[in-house]
């Protein structure tokens, strides 16, 4: 088993959605871990050069490649761009995300594809794009939700693209197993950011109430765990969902959002 600090040593990756939350913590784990990391953003340049920053000061190289994930060509370049600045492409996290709160029958189209377009189209589009040019094999780590099996109202649009994330997982495992690239997905539960906490007020005791192990989750949490099925600790695993959830979605009720 290598150890944490060498485990990815060598090998590039790709975060999408890596200028915040969870995002941000997954390509500073891997970095930790020892691989080169590629931060891709949509609209926040500053926050993903700072991201970058962080990484280089562990010693290990970083890029920042701008991509709408929901938008095939730029997809194309942003792989493009990984692969010629840092010379492969081992790793991809699929991180990238919107959600909107709204009743059923009030979520409008423009609502729906935005939600759609960006999490399970940009989830489709970035590891068939990946793939292509994982030569040596690669790892793929989709970021799913609680709503993957939870039907949280208010959240059709971001509930339909995770359960569909969870499903697309299981297909590109079979079909890319004989081109030695494991895809798994990294569910989490109740993760305190600065968007969840917005979404309830005392987010952290509201949720931790009622998870297990009695807490909230952080970023590092969901970091930790990538980390794992990235690197050869996790070589047997593929298709699978990993709950990392305290225990949260083991049992109803859940609080109302």
């Amino acid at each position: 088993m290598a150890s944490p600090a060498s485990a990815l040593s060598g090998r590039v990756a790709l975060v999408t959605g890596a200028s915040r939350g969870i995002g941000r913590e997954i390509a500073l784990e891997l970095a930790r871990a020892g691989a080169d990391v590629a931060v891709n953003y949509h609209d926040e340049p500053e926050a993903a050069r700072a991201v970058a920053a962080e990484i280089e000061a562990l010693g290990v190289r970083a890029v920042t490649v701008k991509a709408d994930v929901g938008d095939a060509s730029a997809v194309r370049r942003m792989v493009e761009d990984v692969t010629a600045n840092l010379g492969s492409l081992d790793i991809l996290v699929n991180n990238a995300g919107v959600q909107t709160w709204t009743p059923f029958l009030e979520v409008t189209e423009a609502e729906w594809d935005l939600v759609i377009r960006t999490n399970l189209k940009g989830c489709f589009l970035c590891t068939q794009t990946a793939a292509r040019v994982m030569t040596r094999g690669g790892v793929v780590v989709n970021i799913g939700s609680g709503s993957n099996k939870v039907p949280f109202p208010g959240l059709v649009a971001y509930t339909a693209s995770k359960g569909g994330i969870e499903m697309l997982t299981k297909v590109a495992a079979v079909e890319l197993a004989p081109l030695k690239i494991r895809v798994n997905c990294v569910a989490p539960g109740a993760v305190e950011i600065e968007r969840t906490r917005l979404e309830v007020a005392d987010y952290a005791a509201t949720w931790g109430a009622i998870t297990p192990l009695g807490r909230v989750g952080q970023p590092e949490d969901i970091a930790r765990t990538v980390r794992f099925l990235a690197s050869d600790d996790g070589a047997f695993i593929t298709g699978q969902t990993i709950w990392v959830d305290g225990g949260l979605f083991t049992q109803p009720p859940w609080p109302k959002t």
